[in-house]
């Protein structure tokens, strides 16, 4: 029997914000469909070169507080990144709380503007621990 990802679903409150945090992250808009009968849209985003792993954004037009209050519910993304100081800086720039900092050169995390935990991890092995990441206490959770 053979199986084969297709997409990681998050509902967003907004679209626009989510889009622009993805962005940050080096993600391209892959595919969308807005359905005008159901009141909807679904942007499919991905790093370029792997638009086979994306990730659903499920935006509700008119708001999703009908909705059970578990159908936000899941763990996290996670995203190899090719330098993990860089990309926390970078985040940093834009206004992107460092939840868990990378102060092993290895893992970080930070949160979405729709508090979508993500989870970025050095490509390869852990880069040496280094300031200002050695020193910062988390914040918040992930």
């Amino acid at each position: 029997m053979e199986i084969r990802y297709l997409h990681t679903m998050v509902r967003v409150k907004d679209l626009e914000k989510t889009m622009a945090f993805f962005r940050l992250l080096g993600l391209k808009e892959t595919r969308r469909y807005d359905s005008e009968e159901g009141r909807f849209s679904l942007i499919f985003m991905a790093p370029p070169g792997q638009e086979d792993c994306p990730v659903e954004l499920t935006y509700n037009w008119d708001g999703d507080e009908g909705l059970p209050s578990d159908s936000r519910h899941f763990g996290h993304l996670a995203y190899e990144v090719e330098d993990i100081y860089a990309m926390c800086q970078h985040l940093m720039d834009n206004g992107v709380t460092i939840n868990r900092p990378p102060r092993d050169g290895r893992m970080a995390f930070v949160r979405s503007p729709d508090n979508i935990s993500v989870e970025l991890l050095q490509m390869g092995g852990a880069k040496a621990p280094a300031e200002p990441w050695v020193s910062m206490e988390n914040i918040g959770h992930w």
